[in-house]
């Protein structure tokens, strides 16, 4: 069982590296995208509004699930630090100590990549909003 802790623990931290890489490439994407619109352009506010908010729910959703992706590190984590305790009969505080260490940094990880993500994700919906406030004024609404 000791063999499994390095795999979940790249496992855990290569998922949230991907998922921040993948949010902040959305993220710069978007404010491009919102720099370059021009909400008067568009006939129907709902295309406006479709193009507008493309692609903010990964944002969203890695903003409110990397903490239990972090959480769940943390889980199996302790639980491999449990099961080699019980298998090996030792209580060294050493090992104990440095697993737990390990567990806790995955859910540090997941925490770390949540809140720059609902940043972005609150950024990015404002600008919506202020897209939106565009067109409502270039067509008497």
């Amino acid at each position: 069982m000791q063999g499994l802790r390095p795999i979940v623990e790249f496992t855990v931290f290569g998922v949230l590296l991907l998922l921040s890489v993948a949010s902040v490439a959305i993220a710069l994407e978007r404010l491009r995208f919102y720099g370059q619109v021009d909400a008067r352009r568009y006939a129907s506010r709902a295309r406006l509004e479709s193009d507008l908010t493309r692609r903010l729910n990964v944002i969203s959703t890695v903003a409110s699930n990397s903490p239990y992706i972090g959480l769940l590190g943390t889980v199996l984590g302790i639980m491999l630090t449990f099961q080699t305790l019980g298998a090996t009969g030792e209580m060294d505080v050493k090992s104990i100590m440095t697993g737990l260490a390990l567990a806790l940094k995955a859910t540090a990880a997941g925490i770390v990549v949540a809140i720059p993500c609902v940043a972005l994700n609150n950024v990015l919906r404002r600008r919506v909003r202020e897209r939106l406030t565009d067109f409502d004024e270039a067509h008497g609404g």
